[in-house]
Order: C-alpha cells, then structure tokens, then sequence
C-alpha cells in the first residue's frame, strides 16, 4: 500500500512537472526601448507585451529593456536590423533625413491630440507603405502629444518669446527661431538641471514631462501652442518575424492599428493627469495665448511645411499627396476622436 501511494505521489508530481513545461513559453522576443520605463513610450511597450502573452495563450513572452538597456535611441533602427533586439521602439526624429515620409506628422499641421495624430500617422502608413522601413517590420505607430511651452517666467504674447532661450530640437527648434525666440538643443535629461541654472529658461514639449519629469516644480507657467508631434515607430527583426508561427503573426498584425490607438489615448489621458498633478502639487499656471497671436503663430511656422514638401521631393516621395492625405486623415480623425 504504501509502495502505491509513492507511486501515485511520483505519477502526480511528473504530471504537474509536465503540466508547468507545457505553459512554458514557446517563443521569448526581446524589445528594446530607449527612454525611462515611466515614459509613454515605455507604458505602451508593457501593454503590448501583456497583451501579446495573453493572446497567444502564453506561447510567447516578451522580454522588455526599458531606459537604453539593451539599445539607445540613436542605434535603436540598426541594433533591430542586426538582431540585437527582435523588437525596437523608434523616435524618427533622432536620426534626420533617414525617415522623410514620416516627417510628414512632425511638421505643424495643428494636431491637438495625441489620438488624432497617431491614428493619421498610422494610416498614412499603411496607405503608403513607405521604403523607408523596408529593412524591418512595423508593428505599429503612435505620436506625442502636441508641443507646448513651458517656463519659469509668465509668456503671455507673442512678443514674450523673443530672446526666449528655450530648450527645443530638430523642428521645434525651428518653430522657435520663427517666434524670434533663441532654441537650445540637449538631451532632455540635462533639461532640469538647465533650467535650474538658468542656461534655458523654458523648453517646448508635450505636458507629460510636467509630472514624469517634475518640470512642474520648476516651470510653473504653461502656454498653449499646438505645436508639432513627435513619431515613433515600433519594428522588429524581419528574420525573427519569418520565425513566428502564423497565429503569432496574426495576432500581432490584429494589433497593430489597435496599438497605435490604445497609445495615443493613453498618451491624452496622461497630459490631462499630469496638468491636474500639477496645478494641485505647484499650483501652475496654463495660459492661452490671445486668438490673434496664437494665429499669427502659426502662420509664421507655416512655412516649415514647404521645406519639408521639398526634402520629401528629393527623397522621391510624392510630397504635396501625402500632405493632402494628411489633412485629410487628420480632419477625419478629429470628427470620430476629437472632443
């Protein structure tokens, strides 16, 4: 009797064993990211890893490398090319003139949520399918939120920033220097301590960095300007692709589009959060400029569409569609997602 009861403890015991070995995961992926794992683009990575191991029953796991980890922003598209990391998440606005199609979303076109903008990115995207990503696969695409002013100092006009030093970069940097104000370009870990020793005095990004950064603490007057977007892109290693199972890939391909909307709403609510975190904790200011200078704003930075119209010719892309494709995907988008 008790030669039975070992062998059915031990049959019981294999069985569990072998139960634990059958939920292993089949497939373990690695994606990289680039900024801190409290960050937008951070956030969203973990909801797609989760939402990746749920839908295939856990035959897949999905290690995530937040904070430059496993790769940097710089060498994000190439460490994905060669296999460093199955899966990237990608700002296009690190590396100028390698993505001119998705540039197309950087430029100030008067995006006023980070929903519409990405879900423009992404259908542009899809319409086009542009070379520029060839060497990888897109698993979706999302956008920041628009871009606002941030300082230490009240600006309530127009004529406030000029002379401003404002810590901006790439086509921020240029919206500035049409506001005859002074842009200052640096990593944005260095920003806070910048800001304290006064080498900028303001920086112009989306409202997120108020609270995820605590430049609420520092810079306590907001002004709204709807300005650009930033893009980013999530790729993965073509080879490591052509290995996944096809329920995998379907899986994946189902969420694509899904993706790029989950992160632009999350990215909304979360502005909104951290401008009530904010005025609660610092007592900040928002402003809004008066409706003739925040026209004639915008009209100053116009031009910087043109400019684009013409590096995106000379990459080969049909540059005056896209916009009209833009715009149009833009008004779209508005109707179904705007407030």
């Amino acid at each position: 009797m008790r030669i039975s009861r070992f062998r059915l403890s031990l049959a019981l015991c294999l069985v569990l064993a072998l139960a634990t070995v059958s939920q292993a995961a089949d497939i373990t992926l690695s994606y990289a990211n680039f900024p801190p794992a409290s960050t937008f683009p951070c956030v969203q990575m973990e909801r797609w890893a989760d939402e990746v191991e749920k839908r295939t029953d856990g035959k897949v796991k999905v290690e995530t490398y937040p904070g430059s980890t496993l790769l940097g922003a710089k060498n994000m598209f190439r460490g994905v090319q060669m296999g460093q990391a199955d899966i990237g998440c990608i700002s296009t606005s690190y590396q100028p003139g390698v993505f001119p199609f998705s540039f197309a979303c950087n430029q100030p076109v008067g995006f006023t949520s980070a929903t519409v903008a990405s879900m423009t990115l992404w259908d542009l995207f899809v319409k086009y399918q542009p070379e520029e990503f060839d060497g990888v696969k897109v698993l979706t695409m999302f956008t920041s939120a628009p871009s606002h002013l941030m300082s230490k100092e009240p600006v309530r006009t127009l004529d406030g920033f000029k002379g401003l030093r404002v810590r901006a970069s790439g086509t921020l940097a240029q919206t500035m220097t049409a506001l005859d104000a002074s842009p200052v370009a640096m990593p944005m870990p260095e920003v806070p301590e910048a800001v304290q020793k006064g080498v900028v005095t303001s920086l112009l990004t989306s409202f997120d960095v108020l609270k995820d950064m605590n430049f609420a603490e520092t810079t306590r007057y907001e002004t709204i300007l709807n300005f650009p977007v930033y893009p980013f892109a999530v790729i993965m290693n073509k080879r490591a692709w052509a290995s996944l199972p096809e329920d995998v890939k379907q899986v994946m391909d189902d969420m694509r589009r899904e993706q790029a909307l989950w992160t632009g709403k999350y990215m909304d609510r979360h502005v909104a959060n951290a401008l009530d975190w904010s005025r609660e904790k610092y007592g900040i200011e928002v402003i809004e400029l008066p409706e003739a200078d925040y026209a004639e704003a915008h009209e100053r930075i116009r031009p910087l569409v043109d400019e684009w119209k013409v590096e995106a010719r000379e990459a080969g892309l049909p540059a005056d569609k896209i916009m009209d494709d833009l715009k149009a995907f833009k008004a779209e988008h508005e109707k179904q997602y705007g407030e």
